[in-house]
């Protein structure tokens, strides 16, 4: 599964952009999203997704399970 971004509670900060390192959050619209064929959950990368471990609110960045999980190749 990819994170997705809950766009009513982004702040716009845009810290969550430059720390993923699958370049697969942009900005769209006036909010943050998460493109969910680039998002491997930091697997490989960090024991925590980087968008939730810097976005300042809670629960904002959180597990799309519409789109199946990352599995490493």
């Amino acid at each position: 599964m990819a994170y997705k971004i809950i766009g009513s509670q982004c702040t716009n900060c845009s810290g969550c952009e430059a720390e993923c390192p699958n370049l697969a959050i942009s900005e769209r619209g006036g909010t943050f999203v998460i493109d969910p064929a680039l998002c491997t959950e930091c697997i490989g990368h960090f024991d925590t997704p980087q968008c939730v471990a810097i976005c300042p609110v809670d629960n904002t960045c959180v597990i799309d399970t519409s789109v199946p999980r990352y599995h490493e190749s």
